[in-house]
């Protein structure tokens, strides 16, 4: 069954119902330690706001120091993923579920490694082309919702369904990405502060595309 974008968009809305609080409050969380949090630490490792306004580069300890908050927000960012999954389907959940997934230590390296992965794959087709390179990164799109509903899967084979299930919805997934743009235009006009609330659109929105048009693929080889 073909759904559109515009019921895609307003499935989200209505799984947004609600529940626009406590998606804001993730997306804050993501941009606080994303974003704030190495700025922070690296205007105290240069001495002070002033020399980190003059410094032509960051300090070795802050690059580190930002590379391994890069690394440690991976789960989470994955988990707020399968938040609004879960939002999308009906179940309500809170943030201390989201942060649950650091509870396994295993699945937190295993969503690292994966994100990793994908990482390499869309820089080496960058390497090639743009063109191509954007659209291996809509193959690889769906991976983390597909661990959230196979589990078992390894990265590889995990990659490799988004591959599969992927072909034919490129396009349409491109579609959803584009129809955003004025909003996210608009969001520039209030300083970033509308992207709080653009944002877990956008999350609910793909999260509703993987769940109409890919998850019903689960069964098919």
């Amino acid at each position: 069954m073909t759904v559109r974008i515009s019921s895609i968009k307003k499935e989200a809305r209505d799984a947004l119902a609600g529940n626009w609080g406590i998606a804001v409050l993730l997306t804050l969380i993501l941009v606080f330690f994303a974003g704030i949090v190495p700025i922070m630490f690296e205007i105290a490792a240069s001495g002070g706001f002033e020399n980190w306004v003059n410094q032509t580069e960051p300090s070795s300890s802050s690059s580190l120091f930002s590379l391994l908050i890069s690394f440690a927000m991976i789960p989470f960012s994955v988990s707020v993923y399968w938040f609004f999954l879960h939002l999308v389907r009906g179940k309500r959940q809170s943030v201390g579920d989201v942060f649950s997934i650091y509870a396994s230590i295993g699945t937190a390296f295993k969503m690292i490694g994966v994100s990793i992965l994908i990482g390499i794959f869309v820089f080496l087709w960058f390497l090639l082309l743009i063109i191509p390179g954007i659209i291996k990164s809509f193959s690889y799109s769906q991976t983390f919702f597909i661990l959230k509903d196979q589990p078992e899967l390894s990265a590889l084979e995990a990659i490799s369904e988004s591959k599969r299930r992927m072909k034919g919805y490129k396009w349409k997934y491109f579609v959803l990405y584009l129809s955003f743009i004025g909003w996210a235009f608009l969001s520039l006009f209030t300083l970033g502060i509308g992207y709080l609330w653009l944002m877990p659109y956008m999350q609910a929105s793909l999260a509703t595309f993987y769940n109409r048009h890919i998850a019903t693929q689960g069964h098919e080889m």
